[in-house]
């Protein structure tokens, strides 16, 4: 089987033969929970919830990440590319608002058939792409045509930053070349309704997760975004920074961020002349919102 070098790691490890990269994970595909889900943005979760599935492993493993259980790999079930088709029409039956994909990055060539699978079985949703925003944008251009709206983070400019806190140096330079390709995918947003209430049906939605002590790197991160695509992509400033357990080691960053700083890198973006996009209000920062991987939605209830 042939070396697997899908995400900027290259790790070039044998992923058909059993051997598990820096994702954590082998070529088979792994979830963790598929299920309805509210707490996206609202063009994305809308009334009825978005048709969340969380894929198991990471590339990027960030220190402070929400979701560790299943990024380094350990929660999940393997199931086949017919039962994640399977499941992606069952969300549709449920009144989902959209197909919604978490760190799907390490196994594109199986969700892309899956997603095919599901399109020819009656699939008519939005199929939303969310990525931390570590992806290579050769990998990106297999899922043309299949994806309708892409949500990826863009967590840093400064190449120190994203070295102490996810181990990729070169995160800033990867996530540029991956944005260029999903903004030249899916072009302007598009809302049902022809505004930003209605639910999205195509584009890109940027998130900017402002971390403590970092307000300088949020803001050059936005004014990149902006220069680059003005109003042509949204925006999101997220205030929800949740000090996990096992920051200790990171003493700086292991607090919450401060109404003052969040308020800051708001200001500077509708200052910089930022129009498209969203921010939080209230309490965000809440282990609550991190969701139960506990397999829901995952196999068929003859299968349990």
């Amino acid at each position: 089987m042939k070396q697997c070098t899908l995400c900027p790691r290259n790790c070039g490890v044998r992923r058909g033969s059993g051997q598990t990269g820096v994702c954590g994970q082998t070529w088979e595909v792994k979830v963790a929970r598929a299920a309805l889900h509210y707490w996206e943005e609202p063009c994305i979760s809308g009334e009825n919830g978005s048709g969340t599935v969380f894929f198991s492993g990471c590339a990027l493993r960030c220190v402070f990440c929400q979701n560790k259980e299943i990024a380094a790999g350990a929660a999940g079930t393997v199931i086949s590319e017919e039962r994640l088709a399977a499941i992606f029409l069952e969300l549709q039956e449920k009144g989902a608002c959209n197909i919604n994909l978490v760190t799907a990055g390490h196994f594109v060539p199986g969700v892309a058939r899956a997603l095919i699978r599901a399109k020819d079985q009656g699939l008519s949703l939005p199929v939303v792409y969310n990525t931390g925003g570590y992806e290579k944008a050769d990998t990106l251009r297999r899922l043309e045509g299949l994806i309708d709206i892409y949500l990826p983070d863009f967590k840093y400019m400064d190449p120190a930053l994203s070295a102490a806190y996810s181990h990729a140096e070169d995160y800033s330079e990867i996530a540029k070349a991956a944005l260029a390709e999903m903004v030249r995918q899916t072009g302007p947003a598009i809302f049902s309704g022809g505004n930003e209430d209605g639910l999205m049906e195509s584009g890109t939605i940027v998130r900017v997760l402002v971390l403590p002590g970092c307000v300088a790197d949020a803001k050059n991160v936005i004014r990149y975004l902006f220069e680059t695509y003005k109003n042509t992509i949204y925006l999101s400033i997220l205030n929800q920074f949740t000090p996990m357990p096992g920051l200790v080691e990171y003493p700086e960053i292991n607090r919450r961020v401060t109404r003052r700083e969040y308020e800051s890198v708001v200001r500077y973006a509708i200052g910089i002349g930022v129009e498209c996009g969203f921010i939080q209000e209230g309490e965000t920062a809440k282990e609550s919102f991190i969701p139960q991987f506990d397999g829901e939605g995952v196999l068929r209830k003859s299968d349990k």
